[in-house]
């Protein structure tokens, strides 16, 4: 395959992939016959839509893309429970994980549950002091006082944990891998089940327990029982799938198109509290969610109170949700400074490593465990290898694992967890967690590092920058996109379209703050448009393009709208570079 514009090697080291011709003549049919603006048809030509489908696919609908609950094995035993309960009287207990996904699960059947007039004792464990999902004490504790017990985004593997609950009924609503056998509790609802077909595994947490209020109200509906509106709670869920780095596609897509739409009518005092304190002053996007405020609520699980990002989206009281909003925002501060030190020191010691082996790892003394997982992220995409970053402490390593395109990197964490090396570990395809004994750290990495060379992980080269098309400067316009957005949301598994601007004159080129840069470009024929690089400082795109004299650059980025002052301006996110 022939590079783009002949860029084969980049300033960032990329070779830059452009559409096929075979892509173009399909995206020029698709223009002549739906009447849609080229660029847009050329993105849905890269998504595999085909003409025919180009009207559903731009406009998905909950109604259609839903999939029916009863297609997950034990909900209607989990439902069923949860609406005994509820119609007894029963003590409920809800034991969630400490990330945006687990936060926005337990507030979906906190609000649920108000709804009906009823309440639920809330229980997000210490990430440092208890570590991730159930524990023997804390479950025997809940147990002890509450005949129901559900856990969200975590428990698939905690068989002892779940025991220790009885004589509690315990229901796991959760999407993390499974293991050979589940543990004894009540009813298990996991599309990542192993006698699941694994369709719906793209579902996070927060949708597989929307899933289950859907299945409820169906119960209460065959009662003669209106049940609590659910599509006000899709914010929740869009907020749970972004953040959590679920693909957008399928019904995942619609849940997000649906939950922004929700999100803008600022109706949640902890969303509205803490959009404000961000300072984001237009409608949220996917972006917004995942970047914005996704890690302030996750600052609470990291470095602060676990429990602040639920009570965040669950409170309908706009002063404590203020109040949150503003001590989430600080955590996030710290978070930043905690992660930058960790991040410095993970990078030095994985380069003295290597950065060509299938896996990049680090390990640290007192390395928070709340920032690893951020930071292993950072290497994963500097090196585009599954990294692992570990905190050591007592002896005792938690890490945090991330993956690349193609690498289970959960599946075989589990494995190593099976096989001794490891104490527990597991998670996603692209995400996962482990612990580990600190003189069993080197064999556990090097047996890491071989299963994930079976999968291909040591052959993978520098990624492949893939472009959407060219354009002038002159043809960015606000119109343009607006009709490019319509095919979003964009995210995981479903890129935000990237424009190449060939030949371009760089101009007024300023750095902002420790590393970003700003500068306006043009192609000498009037058109200009303004352009942002973030953390451009930090590898080669910042001292390249702020170079004074007559050098000219092809660019590579997303284009949006950034609202200042009230007005609206085409800029471009800048991701890449290479010399005309």
């Amino acid at each position: 395959m022939s590079s783009f514009l002949s860029v084969e090697q980049s300033l960032t080291g990329r070779r830059w992939i452009g559409p096929t011709p075979e892509a173009d003549r399909l995206a020029e049919a698709m223009a002549q016959q739906t009447r849609l603006p080229l660029p847009l048809a050329r993105i849905l030509v890269a998504r595999g839509v085909t003409p025919e489908e180009s009207e559903g696919f731009l406009e998905p609908t909950i109604r259609e893309l839903l999939p029916d609950p009863r297609s997950l094995r034990d909900m209607e035993q989990a439902a069923a429970r949860f609406l005994k309960a509820v119609k007894s009287g029963e003590k409920i207990a809800v034991f969630a994980d400490y990330d945006v996904d687990g936060g926005s699960s337990a507030a979906l059947l906190i609000n649920w549950l108000r709804a009906m007039g009823r309440e639920a004792t809330l229980y997000i464990p210490d990430r440092i002091d208890e570590g991730y999902g159930p524990n023997v004490p804390a479950m025997e504790s809940l147990g002890a006082e509450h005949p129901l017990i559900v856990c969200v985004d975590c428990g698939t593997l905690s068989h002892e944990p779940v025991a220790a609950a009885k004589p509690a009924d315990v229901v796991i609503l959760d999407h993390h891998l499974g293991g050979e056998t589940l543990p004894p509790a009540l009813a298990v609802v996991n599309p990542n089940r192993q006698d699941e077909t694994g369709e719906l595994g793209h579902l996070c947490a927060a949708s597989v327990v929307f899933l289950m209020l859907v299945e409820a109200n169906r119960q209460l509906r065959d009662e003669g029982v209106q049940g609590p509106p659910l599509m006000t709670l899709l914010d929740l869920v869009a907020l749970a799938t972004v953040a959590d780095v679920a693909p957008l596609t399928g019904c995942n897509r619609a849940l997000v198109r649906q939950g922004l739409k929700i999100m803008a009518r600022r109706e949640r005092p902890g969303l509205v509290a803490l959009s404000d304190v961000a300072r984001l002053d237009r409608a949220p996007a996917a972006y917004h969610l995942g970047f914005v405020l996704g890690p302030r609520i996750n600052a609470g699980g990291r470095i602060g109170a676990a429990d602040l990002g639920a009570r965040l989206l669950s409170t309908t009281d706009p002063h404590e949700a203020q109040s949150i909003a503003d001590r989430l925002d600080q955590l996030n501060t710290e978070r930043r400074e905690v992660e930058n030190a960790v991040r410095e020191a993970a990078l030095t010691q994985a380069e003295e490593r290597g950065l060509n082996a299938p896996l990049v790892w680090a390990a640290g003394a007192g390395w928070h465990p709340g920032v690893v997982g951020i930071v292993a992220a950072r290497l994963k995409e500097a090196t585009n290898r599954p990294s692992v970053v570990i905190g050591v402490d007592d002896g005792i390593g938690k890490g945090s694992a991330r993956s690349v395109a193609g690498v289970d990197i959960g599946a075989a964490i589990q494995r190593v967890a099976t096989e001794g090396l490891l104490l527990k570990g597991g998670g996603h395809k692209m995400a996962a967690g482990l612990t580990v004994e600190e003189d069993k750290l080197e064999p556990a990495m090097a047996r890491l590092s071989e299963l994930l060379a079976k999968q291909g992980a040591g052959e993978i080269g520098p990624r492949d920058l893939r472009l959407d098309g060219m354009l002038m400067p002159g043809a960015a316009t606000p119109q343009l996109i607006e009709d490019l957005d319509r095919a979003g949301p964009f995210g995981q598994g479903a890129p935000a379209p990237r424009f190449a601007f060939a030949d371009m004159e760089v101009v007024g080129a300023r750095r902002i703050g420790e590393s970003h840069l700003r500068f306006n470009f043009g192609d000498g024929m009037g058109g200009r448009i303004e352009a942002i690089c973030f953390g451009a400082f930090d590898g080669p795109l910042g001292p390249a393009l702020s170079q004074p004299g007559a050098q000219r650059f092809h660019l590579a980025g997303r284009l949006e709208i950034n609202t200042w002052g009230g007005r609206n301006k085409v800029q471009l996110r800048l991701e890449d570079a290479a010399e005309a």
